[in-house]
């Protein structure tokens, strides 16, 4: 039987060690039974191609990578603000989409609203709609409530870790107790 295939969303793939961080995180994977698969792994061919149809291979590549997953991990430390990478997030509801468990860290033990409240109070970028008046999403969660209810629906519960410093995006402790989730729920 073919071992379950596990989608590896995050935001590392915009790391400039992107390619060894997902061999390193596909071979954690393979430690506890699973193919991880890492979204660079299509090594797609972009030459010739201007960056409109570049992004329509990438994205396209990256949901039949993950309609052929039987979950997502999800990184979903800070990333370039107070939430979750964008396309990460897009992951996750691709794969509760497909009725598919999704599984999902953070490096940061902080909840959303002391998140959002710090980047608010940095001074506002001219397009950045958030303003004083904008309500805050606060249901004591991590992140906001459809993604960390995803993971709720698929039995599981988001993962919180203090990376060190500067380990944000390569820490794997979370990671690893996403896997042991997975194998109570892919492998019993």
């Amino acid at each position: 039987m073919p071992r379950p295939r596990i989608y590896l969303a995050g935001p590392e793939v915009f790391l400039p060690t992107a390619n060894e961080v997902g061999r390193i995180k596909c071979a954690v994977a393979a430690e506890y039974g699973f193919d991880g698969i890492y979204p660079l792994d299509a090594s797609l061919d972009l030459s010739g191609l201007d960056k409109r149809a570049q992004a329509t291979l990438i994205s396209r590549s990256n949901e039949d990578l993950m309609r052929t997953s039987d979950a997502v991990i999800a990184n979903l430390t800070p990333f370039r603000g107070a939430s979750a990478d964008a396309g990460t997030a897009f992951e996750v509801g691709f794969m509760r989409a497909l009725a598919r468990p999704v599984l999902g860290y953070t490096n940061t033990p902080l909840d959303y609203v002391p998140r959002a409240t710090a980047v608010r109070s940095l001074p506002r970028l001219p397009f950045d709609a958030d303003a004083a008046s904008v309500a805050i999403e606060d249901f004591d969660l991590s992140e906001n409530l459809m993604i960390e209810i995803a993971i709720q629906a698929s039995r599981s519960s988001l993962v919180r870790h203090q990376a060190p410093a500067g380990q944000e995006m390569t820490d794997l402790t979370a990671f690893r107790v996403c896997l042991d989730e997975a194998r109570r729920l892919l492998l019993v």
